[in-house]
């Protein structure tokens, strides 16, 4: 149960009265939320953070971000942003009572420019809405949460996704931004120019910030050709090793590959036995490699890849889904056995076997009866690793992983940030002076220091 966060919960600060009526006199009595309505706001996908807002606020445009930030500055009041809540490393939780910035009401949408491939959409707008925004083209970004992931959101953790082999991750995407810093001033810069070298990037400084620089409030994005009767295949493979040569294979022999994914038989037995999934294949394999290609032309190259391998080939819009959604749902798959760790993490491709290969013993050598579920983007040396944990998760299993991860020269975070759940390892990746330039950025950009406060050095 949610308790109402009020001034008269002494264990839960609540929000002055005077501040909470200059809240309500910029977002309007139903946008401030303190009572049981936060309920939805102070935890995350995976059920395993959760905590407690003074209030949430939800804006509807750049101006009333602005008022609310310069209002939140002057009372020294600690701020998360939050956009549409599909984080997975509780950085966008309220740990410690902080105000909720939530965005979903920023859902303005511009008309597509066809000239330039490129839109301005508000940071509540929704990845999938982007995707839908023209006819003949898309959004280069595709996740599994696109329903509910949005641009804000995206952008502040650079979410990556099935297609990063073809369009790179969300960075990639970003052709301006419009932005509000902690005491209000709005920075905006929407001109869209693909040439534009007039001083610092800071649109791409803010992607993969996690919230701790300023609030994005709109981004100009590319887009990109929507693929014309793409081709999706998934192909059984006796294990990791065989499938992490045949994908290299695919990506330097089959035309306009999109997507290369993989899954395994582990985290497919929990989905068919918890979902109406049926299997892909007439016989199961150990690992499953996804294609996905965007010509023709990829058919006959597939088939030569596939030799006597068993595949599953799709062309039609529904048989393409079908297959997807072996790969997209194995997200779900760690959370019908426990409230899952996902520790996303990546090493340099030559490393990518050993990694996907040990990880699992990695975590069973610290929690003998945890259930490791492996996933991921094959071609660019990521892997999933989602546990369902039997042992209390008191960063054990992350000590393990990311320690792992790192003596192979990774990275504790390909895509989800480091948020809450990666905080104490991110040595292990960035050096002494590189969290020094992070905390005097940080500094620069917000110096008050209430733009979540307990993410990333400052």
């Amino acid at each position: 149960m949610v308790l109402p966060f009020t001034e008269e919960s002494p264990s839960r600060p609540g929000l002055p009265a005077s501040l909470r009526q200059d809240l309500v006199d910029v977002v309007g009595e139903e946008h401030v939320l303190t009572d049981s309505r936060t309920a939805g706001y102070v935890v995350d996908w995976t059920g395993r953070y959760r905590g407690f807002a003074s209030a949430v606020v939800r804006p509807r445009d750049t101006s009333e971000v602005s008022a609310v930030l310069a209002l939140c500055s002057a009372a020294g009041i600690p701020v998360v942003p939050q956009g549409g809540n599909t984080g997975l490393v509780g950085g966008g939780v309220p740990l410690a009572g902080e105000l909720v910035l939530s965005l979903g009401r920023l859902d303005s949408l511009g008309p597509v420019d066809r000239a330039a491939m490129q839109v301005t959409a508000g940071a509540g707008i929704t990845l999938a809405q982007l995707a839908d925004a023209h006819p003949d083209l898309d959004f280069g970004v595709a996740i599994a949460s696109r329903h509910s992931a949005t641009v804000g959101g995206a952008i502040a953790t650079n979410a990556g996704g099935v297609r990063v082999l073809r369009n790179g991750p969300m960075r990639a995407q970003i052709r301006g931004v419009e932005a509000v810093l902690s005491d209000g001033t709005v920075l905006s810069h929407l001109s869209g120019l693909t040439k534009d070298n007039t001083g610092y990037d800071y649109p791409s400084l803010l992607a993969g910030s996690e919230g701790t620089l300023a609030v994005v409030t709109k981004a100009r994005l590319r887009l990109v050709p929507r693929l014309r009767d793409p081709i999706v295949a998934v192909l059984g493979l006796p294990g990791l090793a065989e499938l992490h040569r045949l994908a290299i294979r695919a990506v330097q022999e089959i035309p306009g590959l999109v997507s290369a994914e993989f899954f395994t038989r582990t985290g497919l037995d929990i989905l068919l036995d918890n979902t109406d999934l049926t299997p892909p294949l007439d016989a199961p394999a150990e690992a499953y490699l996804l294609l996905e290609a965007s010509e023709t032309a990829a058919l006959d190259a597939l088939a030569e890849l596939a030799g006597d391998l068993p595949v599953a080939v799709a062309r039609s819009a529904a048989d393409r889904a079908r297959l997807w959604a072996y790969r997209e749902r194995h997200p779900e798959a760690a959370g019908f056995l426990a409230p899952p760790l996902k520790l996303d993490v990546s090493v340099p491709a030559a490393r990518w076997v050993e990694l996907a290969t040990s990880v699992g013993g990695v975590v069973t050598a610290v929690d003998a009866g945890a259930r490791v579920i492996t996933f991921g983007h094959v071609a660019d040396g990521n892997v999933h690793v989602n546990i369902a944990p039997a042992a209390e998760a008191d960063g054990r299993h992350q000590d393990a992983v990311f320690s792992y991860v790192a003596s192979l020269g990774g990275s504790i975070s390909a895509e989800h940030g480091i948020g809450a759940l990666k905080a104490d390892w991110l040595p292990l990746s960035r050096t002494a002076a590189e969290r020094e330039i992070f905390a005097r950025v940080r500094a620069a950009f917000d110096p008050a220091g209430i733009l979540n406060p307990g993410i990333l050095p400052r």
